[in-house]
């Protein structure tokens, strides 16, 4: 008995949806110029790197248009079929985006060692030109999406394309330099390696928190056993089981769980629930929760504190 639901949203986003659509906008539009001057660039100087900055300049744009939609997804109301609203489209983006990085990162390894193999003539400054320009443009993106990063995965993944790019423009300046100076063109299949090197270890470091969420993991700042221990610490709850702990989308957390009322309480049932209900909200800012109270049985078989019973096929 005594399902209780509690739907109210939690809204993290500092900036007004309009103004933040206007910013990525901005950021793809110079990010979209970019790549063609890049790739024009690339072709006639005979920079390997300077193409893949371009590529991975374009994967930018591409990143920062699903992550235009998926904001404005995100955004839409929940309805009868999509109960739980459509906020994880900005995390369904996120994955994506990493992984449209690791792909172009393995396309640039693959490039780059063959370079090696089969060096070209290089012009260095017309690739010192270009990924200054570049630089200059990555600069603008990242001041452009920073402060919505913060907040949002989908955003952030975006950001982490564009940061990567405006190392990837500082390194294809120096593989420039390297050549005018010295006439060492392996330096520009080097930098290509090094660029997708680092792009790797960074989707590494960022794709476990959105894979997390999509697998309806813990929250990362919650320990599990710490919630269901302060559960069972309300007056009146004899133990809690079943417990389930998950993201709804990017820090909005929310719990189900079924509480065993001991047989002297039960009366006071409800206002034992409202108190497990403000423990979550003011310890863990849980505000998303779904308790199903039990009168404690004493001969029922236990139950695991989380998850589910598992009933093998006969």
């Amino acid at each position: 008995m005594g399902q209780h639901h509690d739907h109210k949203g939690h809204s993290h986003t500092h900036i007004d949806p309009d103004a933040g659509d206007m910013r990525v906008a901005g950021a793809i539009g110079v990010n979209l110029l970019l790549t063609v001057a890049q790739v024009i660039g690339g072709i006639f100087s005979g920079s390997l790197a300077l193409i893949a900055d371009a590529l991975h300049n374009f994967s930018d744009a591409i990143a920062l248009i699903i992550a235009f939609f998926a904001r404005k997804i995100a955004r839409r109301p929940a309805d009868p079929r999509m109960s739980f609203g459509y906020g994880r489209a900005e995390v369904v983006a996120a994955l994506v985006n990493y992984t449209t990085l690791i792909v172009l990162s393995v396309y640039l390894l693959y490039e780059g060692v063959m370079r090696f193999f089969e060096p070209e003539p290089v012009n260095g400054w017309m690739v010192v030109w270009i990924a200054a320009l570049a630089l200059i443009v990555d600069l603008i993106t990242a001041a452009l999406t920073y402060s919505m990063s913060k907040d949002s995965m989908n955003i952030r993944a975006a950001f982490i394309h564009n940061v990567a790019d405006a190392l990837g423009s500082v390194a294809v300046i120096v593989a420039g330099a390297a050549v005018i100076l010295f006439g060492w063109t392996w330096v520009d299949p080097a930098v290509t390696i090094l660029i997708s090197i680092y792009i790797l270890w960074h989707v590494k470091s960022e794709i476990g928190e959105t894979i997390r969420v999509l697998m309806l993991g813990a929250p990362p700042e919650l320990n599990p056993e710490e919630v269901a221990t302060a559960i069972e610490q309300v007056d009146g709850i004899a133990s809690a089981h079943h417990i389930h702990l998950w993201s709804m989308q990017e820090r909005e957390p929310a719990l189900t769980a079924h509480l065993e009322i001991a047989a002297q309480a039960w009366s006071e049932a409800d206002s034992i629930r409202v108190a497990v209900k403000e423990v979550l909200k003011s310890r863990f800012d849980i505000g998303h929760t779904t308790l199903e109270l039990e009168l404690v049985n004493p001969i029922s078989k236990a139950s695991p504190r989380f998850g589910h019973d598992h009933v093998q096929d006969a």
